[in-house]
């Protein structure tokens, strides 16, 4: 018996819009539509269903958190700023108990101090950081790989 499709919410938080024109040397050069083209081509390889949402606005990411509660068996996650500092953002990711894998372009560590803390991490079972947009791609890999190894 075939096993049902694995559901993913992925969301690209504050500035992620300007991924490929925003400090191309740090983010890299790929705009976002193309890495979400390209998560999307992975999921499909995959077996994954994917959502993918986009917003500057820490309310919205939380609410979609909250509205895929019962649709989503994981989420992907590129807080950005939002990383360092939205305990509501993170209550959101703990309050829908599935796996969080937090996401990052750049090598959040290796960069500034205040880079360096996440409040998401603590209640993530994993990071992918430095691998720019690849990074999504490795990260629905390990929700499969998870999710394979719990079932």
């Amino acid at each position: 018996m075939a096993r049902e499709a694995i559901k993913v919410l992925v969301l690209h938080g504050p500035n992620l819009n300007l991924t490929g024109f925003r400090e191309p040397d740090l983010y890299g050069k790929k705009p976002l539509e193309d890495i979400d083209a390209d998560i999307k081509a992975a999921a499909e390889r995959l077996g994954v269903e994917v959502r993918i949402l986009q917003s500057n606005h820490e309310g919205v990411l939380i609410d979609t958190i909250q509205e895929h509660r019962k649709w989503a068996d994981a989420i992907v996650i590129n807080p950005g700023a939002l990383t360092h500092y939205s305990i509501a953002l993170r209550d959101a990711c703990v309050s829908v108990r599935m796996p969080i894998v937090e996401v990052h372009l750049s090598n959040v560590h290796a960069r500034e101090d205040f880079r360096r803390h996440s409040v998401i991490a603590p209640v993530s079972v994993g990071q992918v950081v430095g691998f720019g947009g690849y990074g999504y791609v490795l990260a629905l890999e390990a929700i499969v790989n998870l999710q394979t190894e719990v079932l």
